[in-house]
């Protein structure tokens, strides 16, 4: 297979993206943590920008709602952040300080579930901006990347206490330990074949989770690749970053993996998404945008 990686700079010099998600106007729409904005690119790469109303917000994970709209976390500011197609924001505050919310996905009742990484909790937030807070066994897990599984269940990574959480639309928790101690898992997304799939950033591996909770781990080529964030592509595959060795690594459902380098040396990739035409976009902390197209050979 022939890849080509195609990177974009951001004008700014401070911009720091870590997030990164695809618009339903087919743009893939990113968050700048340190630039304390909400960046746009499109697939030629035309890029703007719109600043958040909070300074010093700590914007961190992204993801578009059925409607269109896009919903972001505000890590320092302690609030659900969210953007229209056109620039207009709106800002929810949290009801406990310092919860620092972390990952968010839309859930199957179509309300935004997301982390709170400080508060051993998982938040929901409807379209109108009504919150609800639900605790974990473990107040100190760390819960930090969250995904809907195909159960109708959401799907979460516990960071600090080595677990896979799964909650209920009506809050109902079960955890699982991962078999890897110490594993560091990170990111987490629902695969092409019904399972979850996970990185371990400390673990040095991919990990999959059935909807029952059987787990099996897959160890990353490269020793020391620090993975952060995952996603499903397009014909069956899986991708993740790998922000330690700087790659990008592929990933089939019988656990074969394969890794890309960047060209850009120390690029500290993070999210990662894939858009409808299959290309795998990346943020870049090193203030770029990253493309990955799959050429036909």
């Amino acid at each position: 297979m022939k890849i080509t990686i195609n990177e974009y700079a951001i004008a700014r010099s401070d911009a720091g993206p870590y997030g990164i998600t695809v618009g339903k106007d087919g743009a893939l729409w990113y968050t700048e943590q340190k630039g304390n904005r909400i960046g746009r690119i499109t697939a030629k790469g035309e890029m703007n920008s719109f600043p958040i109303p909070t300074p010093d917000a700590g914007a961190m994970t992204i993801v578009s709602d059925q409607s269109g709209d896009l919903w972001f976390t505000e890590y320092k500011a302690n609030k659900i952040g969210r953007i229209s197609l056109n620039g207009l924001f709106a800002e929810y505050e949290l009801p406990s300080a310092d919860v620092s919310p972390f990952g968010i996905i839309q859930g199957p009742d179509g309300a935004l579930w997301f982390t709170e990484m400080n508060s051993g909790r998982i938040g929901r937030i409807t379209p109108s901006g009504d919150i609800t807070e639900f605790d974990l066994p473990n107040r100190k897990a760390f819960p930090s990347f969250i995904t809907q599984g195909l159960d109708g269940a959401l799907w979460f990574t516990e960071n600090q206490s080595n677990t896979i959480g799964r909650i209920t639309t009506e809050g109902e928790v079960i955890e699982y330990s991962i078999p890897t101690l110490n594993s560091g898992p990170v990111g987490i997304t629902s695969g092409p074949d019904g399972a979850l799939w996970f990185v371990q950033k400390n673990g040095n591996k991919i990990g999959r989770i059935t909807t029952s909770g059987e787990m099996k781990e897959y160890i990353i080529p490269t020793p020391g690749a620090r993975p952060h964030a995952i996603v499903s592509g397009k014909e069956g595959e899986l991708w993740f970053t790998e922000w330690g060795a700087n790659q990008i690594g592929r990933i089939t459902t019988e656990g074969v993996i394969t890794e890309y380098v960047i060209p850009t040396k120390n690029a500290e990739p993070h999210g990662i998404t894939v858009c409808p035409a299959g290309n795998v976009w990346f943020a870049e902390e090193c203030n770029q945008i990253g493309c990955l197209m799959v050429l036909s050979e």
